[in-house]
């Protein structure tokens, strides 16, 4: 494997400042010559300042919409157009799906609304990565009482939202459905979705019937398409069904592996524990042309560690920076989980200390990684810390941390503290989960706390249904 050169230096020195001699006024006119204040917006340096208020009076505006989203008595009907936008944005964008509907419907209701497919068509993609085909199909039939015509990146988009909740039949009526309307039909970015549907719900079954249908329509199976079957094939464990369908991807010759395929291949192997196959796969790639990037590399390290080989997992920490890729948070996050999961704490805090100081940003995940291996460890006693050093940093914590902490509290026995940790879990904004309830029941219930059980599962017990809504019916009719 040959390294890349090293880039020349691009930090030339600079020109040096030109000096500019101010004007000399007389001591007369200088009395009554008034000064400008240094704020003023004609000059260079105020434009930062001023930039700087704009952003925080665009940010003060998002954060209000929010507000006057979730409080429903104080709807008003002329917000400010960007900040609503924004807000609507940064919701979507931040996968939070139920302050986007409340942000939506907010935005339906002022004067300057006017109805967009292509707004619905981002909703409905950013409730099939949530999984929440029930809320998809409310607002679908929402774009329809608006008499907006469904468009194929609508469609395509609710088909996700189906098929990414496992709901197959349901994505394949919509596919139908697109079939029958004018101007709509599916193409090789809408199967491409099913397919990966299909794949990832390991229905490997219905992919033929796909694929048929798809040289009907005239459409060809392109790469994308045959990186998700062999991804599928790969998640489910069923190698050989993988590399008869890298195979197939060979033979049809017009669709060569790429970056997609080898991460796919590679992390099959490695996280089955096939390290020698994963190794000879890596070579095989390079041989095609295929150059990994820093996410294979993630994969090996992640592989090796799994596997407990921490040389080979260190020597490929080191290689990268030798092939001059930088270790990203993610790479760092591997390496702490897999020394904390080996019960290396040693390591574990060293490599954490190595990421601050490389000025890689802890994450919620970096200090998950942390309370399990002192958790795994016996040194419950060090995750109080962990939290304090959560509240100096702008890092919000989600719902996993505290199932780590909640989790970690649990095995010690510490009931007391769960407890309390689940109210401060409640007091960030940060909503329990089945993973929440489970852990705490279980852990009541070896206890011998069964009535606390008992009430904790009657909290628990609507969890499921609050979310989910009827996913019938998606024509409106």
């Amino acid at each position: 494997m040959h390294s890349p050169s090293p880039l020349p230096p691009t930090n030339s020195p600079s020109p040096a400042p030109v000096v500019s001699r101010a004007p000399v006024v007389p001591a007369s006119r200088r009395r009554h010559q008034r000064r400008k204040p240094p704020s003023s917006p004609s000059t260079p340096d105020a434009e930062q300042p001023d930039a700087l208020a704009r952003i925080l009076r665009t940010e003060a505006a998002v954060s209000g919409v929010s507000r006057k989203a979730a409080a429903t008595r104080q709807q008003s009907t002329r917000l400010w157009p960007r900040a609503v936008l924004e807000a609507l944005d940064s919701a979507v964008a931040a996968c939070r799906w139920d302050s986007a509907l409340e942000i939506f419907e907010l935005l339906r209701k002022q004067h300057w609304y006017e109805p967009r497919s292509q707004t619905y068509a981002r909703l409905l993609m950013m409730l099939g990565k949530c999984r929440q085909p029930g809320p998809a199909t409310a607002l679908f039939k929402s774009m329809l009482s608006e008499r907006l015509r469904p468009t194929v990146d609508v469609y395509t988009a609710l088909v996700g939202a189906y098929g990414y909740s496992g709901l197959l039949e349901e994505a394949l009526a919509t596919i139908d459905q697109m079939k029958g309307a004018a101007d709509c039909k599916p193409d090789g970015y809408t199967f491409s979705v099913l397919i990966d549907c299909c794949a990832k719900s390991r229905r490997f079954d219905l992919i033929p019937a796909v694929l048929d249908e798809m040289s009907y329509l005239g459409l060809e199976c392109n790469s994308v398409i045959h990186n998700a079957i062999i991804n599928g094939y790969g998640k489910a464990g069923m190698l050989e069904e993988m590399e008869s369908a890298l195979s197939k991807m060979l033979e049809s010759g017009d669709n060569v592996p790429d970056i997609y395929t080898m991460n796919s291949i590679i992390w099959a192997y490695g996280n089955y524990g096939r390290t020698d196959e994963m190794e000879k796969w890596y070579n095989e790639f390079e041989l095609m042309g295929v150059e990994p990037d820093t996410k294979t590399f993630n994969i090996m390290i992640k592989s090796y560690g799994k596997a407990g080989m921490y040389d080979k997992m260190m020597s490929i920490f080191k290689y990268m920076k030798r092939r001059f890729f930088s270790p990203t948070a993610v790479t760092f996050n591997i390496v702490i989980e897999c020394f904390g999961r080996a019960g290396n704490i040693e390591k574990m805090e060293y490599y954490f200390r190595l990421m601050k100081i490389q000025g890689m940003k802890p994450n919620p995940v970096t200090y998950c990684s942390l309370v399990n291996g002192y958790s795994k460890a016996g040194l419950v006693d060090k995750v109080p810390g962990i939290i304090r050093q959560t509240e100096n940093t702008d890092v919000v914590l989600d719902t996993p941390f505290f199932n780590c902490v909640i989790s970690a509290y649990a095995k010690s026995g510490d009931i007391k503290i769960m407890e309390e940790m689940l109210q401060l879990m409640k007091d960030k904004k940060c909503k329990p989960d089945k993973v929440t309830y489970a852990t705490m029941i279980q852990a009541y219930t070896a206890n011998g706390m069964d009535e606390a059980a008992r009430l904790l599962e009657l909290e628990a017990g609507g969890f499921d249904k609050k979310l989910l809504g009827p996913v019938s019916e998606v024509d409106g009719k």
